[in-house]
């Protein structure tokens, strides 16, 4: 096979409807929606998206499975929109496609998700062939969202790990996308997941699950703790760089010991209309820079320059831009100064 190129974006497909509130409302109170938008959501879907956005020449394939239904249609219609090859990207008859109602509130910055699965727990090992893709690396997710895919499998204790063996096997990295829910679960799914995994791309609260070890301290993260759980990854697993990111900034750790941290992008409140997909526009970023070979600490800048831009709109990929333009954003704002950790 010649030389593998691109990245394959795996897993979670659905369809975000993204509803924006002044206030998040009490029960048995009403609040008015102020804007409505129809947007492809989950961490194959939004992977996809923003790289073909970041570049539209650069190789995205996709594998999952939507419904036959309109939700479906318009997801297979956006990937033939943005060129994603989506000959793996299943519609199953008579299934009706994951949604997500995501309100985003102004008053408070929260947002909050309503799921509904689908055919997506139907979602199983047997869905993916890597077989004949030609992709660099598999990004795959979301753990938590897929009822087949979270339980075992075979003599795996997910179908999670199964499918990053079999990608490994057939000579792709990996990479997994995780979804913030129950630290138990996270911390379930990750070491599942992990002697599976060539890199780990995670926010603080997820790598502190995984590794055991509190990362926060109420709404701050504590910086320090995020090296520590970081090298509990790769004590626990194969994976070769894992990062951490988090508002303030981001912290990475390779298997050759190189510790490296980087501030976030300067960006002006007034600027922020959502941060819905801003995690999925960071791990974007970082890969998209790691395909290239760029310096780690690149990688994590420019992850931090593609969530800056996404959080210019309410929905996951609309505020993803070009290349050009995400690193012209990113210099007019400006980067925070590196979080500091002992030993840097």
């Amino acid at each position: 096979m010649a030389q593998r190129s691109g990245i394959l974006t795996a897993g979670s497909w659905c369809v975000d409807n993204n509803k924006t509130l002044q206030v998040w409302p009490s029960e048995d109170t009403m609040s008015t929606i102020t804007g409505l938008d129809r947007q492809g959501g989950g961490s194959g879907s939004n992977m996809a998206f923003d790289l073909k956005r970041l570049d539209p020449d650069f190789f995205v394939e996709t594998m999952g499975i939507v419904g036959d239904d309109s939700d479906g249609q318009f997801l297979i219609g956006k990937c033939d929109e943005a060129g994603v090859k989506r000959d793996r990207l299943a519609m199953i008859k008579g299934g009706m496609t994951a949604f997500t109602d995501c309100f985003n509130s102004l008053e408070s910055g929260k947002r909050t998700h309503l799921y509904f699965p689908g055919v997506a727990d139907a979602l199983s090992p047997d869905d993916f062939d890597f077989s004949t893709t030609t992709a660099k690396l598999l990004h795959l997710g979301l753990p938590g969202a897929h009822k087949t895919m979270d339980g075992p499998w075979g003599n795996d204790s997910t179908g999670w790990a199964t499918v990053l063996r079999a990608a490994q096997k057939a000579g792709l990295k990996t990479n997994l996308e995780m979804v913030t829910t129950t630290r138990e679960k996270v911390r379930h799914f990750g070491l599942s997941a992990l002697p599976h995994l060539d890199l780990l791309i995670v926010n603080d609260f997820e790598i502190g699950a995984v590794a055991d070890v509190e990362t926060r301290d109420g709404l701050q993260t504590l910086p320090d703790k995020i090296v520590e759980a970081i090298h509990k990854i790769l004590e626990l697993g194969s994976v070769s760089i894992a990062a951490a990111h988090f508002p303030e900034g981001a912290i990475a750790l390779s298997r050759d010991g190189s510790l490296i941290s980087v501030g976030s992008v300067a960006m002006p409140a007034n600027e922020i209309a959502g941060v819905n997909g801003a995690g999925d526009a960071f791990a974007a970023g970082f890969l998209y820079n790691w395909h290239q070979a760029k310096p780690i600490d690149e990688a994590l800048r420019f992850g931090h320059a593609v969530a800056a831009a996404s959080m210019r709109e309410v929905s996951t990929t609309a505020g993803v831009t070009s290349v050009a333009e995400t690193l012209k954003l990113a210099q007019q704002w400006g980067y925070r100064s590196a979080p500091s950790i002992k030993g840097l």
